[in-house]
């Protein structure tokens, strides 16, 4: 592996005449700006910021970077940072913005800085909608690699499962246009790989025919969380796939920005998001509704672009760790357990944890496979909580229910950047790690939950 080395002055400015964006070095206007992501958890410190504006902008600073051994680490919004990328070059795609609809063959077109409010908006006015996540906010790019775990994953699986072409530069600084039938490893590896094969210019992606859906959240006094807990496992065994939801308990702040209801108290959250009809939805959450004196109902139809005040996840910047389990299964002792760690009267100090239920089309192999796993996982685990030294007790404590798998796109933070190879069973890493040995044999693509090449049929380390 390249170590790198230092940058002097004239290379910048080399770089910098061949972009159409701008190079930032440390003490520059605007450097500390660019390093701004919306988790900050993680400070990086690059030896240098390729603001980039397009494809070429990319290729220039890959090459840039290749030519001296320098790794390279990739920014956009900034949702999920693990490695801090200490020296090296850091390629900013923020500005890099711009959606196309084909509403005949409901696909887009998204450029690599995109992020998902922007295409929502798009595609509403085709009558069609993305597999988009809670945050409208999220980057579209690093959140569909990482698989993409949306509001209708159980409807329509993964967001990754409906990529048709990916756009990226490769370590040696050429363009690919790869899809199911062109550089085929390559595109089967990078949905689900995240950021260890280049860098994404841009991707096209199918949509669906949603416009509308019934949705919300019905919010429950911390007390009565065994009683929501235990009613929503079982009325998840009979919920259709059009159906999507969540579990969240929160212990939220007493800040101004919290609605007084959830300030400084355990909260329990539960989100739907139901594809069928309002008068259907009401049916459904009935024994929901049922199961705890309700603080706050906010089921009702809306239109697709008002997706996001189902989670209603922050929309300023914080730190936060996140940590992740795929769960098995969540009997009744599974959900005992949780309550132990994470209920009332449990010495927890996560702001979230959260169960999201799997299955249905999340549960089934794309009709083009890719690398994301999990398909035998019943339930996805997260937490979230503010900076500290603490282990992740909840999620460690799940582990007798776990896959024993994490999904990638809910670890966040430095102390999660050696779990890459807990996000995939062991053939799809060994396959993964030798996609990455031809694509990126010296790793200059480390600074994420990061896959080290390894040859196909070498030892395991």
């Amino acid at each position: 592996m390249t170590t790198g080395k230092s940058i002097v002055k004239p290379d910048t400015a080399e770089l910098s005449e061949r972009l159409r964006g701008r190079v930032l070095l440390p003490g520059d206007d605007g450097f500390a700006q660019e390093l701004n992501g919306f988790n900050q958890i993680t400070e990086h410190s690059p030896e240098l910021i390729a603001v980039v504006a397009g494809a070429g902008d990319v290729r220039e600073a890959v090459a840039f970077a290749a030519a001296r051994g320098m790794p390279v680490a990739v920014q956009a919004t900034g949702h999920g940072p693990s490695v801090a990328a200490d020296g090296g070059l850091l390629i900013s795609t923020r500005r890099m913005r711009g959606v196309s609809i084909d509403p005949v063959t409901r696909t887009a077109r998204v450029e690599g800085g995109t992020q998902w409010f922007e295409v929502v908006e798009a595609a509403a006015e085709h009558g069609l909608a993305p597999l988009n996540g809670s945050s409208p906010l999220t980057g579209v790019i690093g959140y569909t690699l990482g698989g993409g775990l949306g509001l209708m994953a159980r409807r329509y699986g993964y967001a990754a499962d409906h990529v048709t072409a990916v756009e990226i530069v490769t370590p040696d600084a050429r363009s690919h246009r790869a899809t199911a039938d062109q550089d085929t490893d390559l595109f089967w590896a990078v949905r689900g790989g995240k950021g260890n094969f280049g860098v994404v210019t841009a991707l096209e992606f199918g949509l669906v025919p949603v416009s509308r859906l019934y949705g919300g959240g019905l919010f429950f006094a911390g007390e009565a969380a065994s009683d929501v807990l235990h009613a929503w496992s079982a009325w998840t065994a009979t919920a259709p796939d059009e159906l999507t939801s969540s579990l969240a308990l929160l212990r939220l702040p007493d800040v101004e920005a919290i609605p007084p209801f959830l300030r400084g108290t355990l909260t329990v959250h539960i989100r739907i998001a139901y594809l069928g009809s309002a008068e259907d939805g009401d049916k459904l959450v009935a024994p929901l509704r049922e199961s705890g004196p309700l603080v706050f109902d906010t089921l009702a139809e809306m239109p697709y672009t008002r997706c996001g005040e189902i989670h209603n996840d922050p929309t300023e910047p914080i730190p936060y760790n996140e940590r992740s389990s795929m769960l098995r299964e969540l009997d009744g002792t599974a959900i005992d357990a949780l309550l132990e760690l994470a209920g009332p009267g449990a010495d927890c100090i996560d702001l979230v944890v959260e169960l999201r239920q799997l299955g249905g089309a999340v549960g089934r192999p794309p009709e083009v496979p890719n690398a994301v796993d999990h398909r035998d996982a019943a339930f996805a685990l997260s937490t979230l909580s503010l900076p500290d030294n603490r282990p992740p007790l909840v999620v460690d404590g799940m582990a007798a229910w776990s896959t024993g798998r994490r999904y990638l796109n809910f670890l966040a933070s430095p102390d999660t950047a050696h779990l890459a190879e807990s996000g995939y069973e062991p053939a799809t890493y060994a396959r993964l790690a030798g996609i990455k040995a031809q694509v990126d044999p010296d790793n200059l693509f480390r600074f994420n939950h990061n896959i080290v090449p390894r040859p196909a049929g070498s030892a395991q380390d």
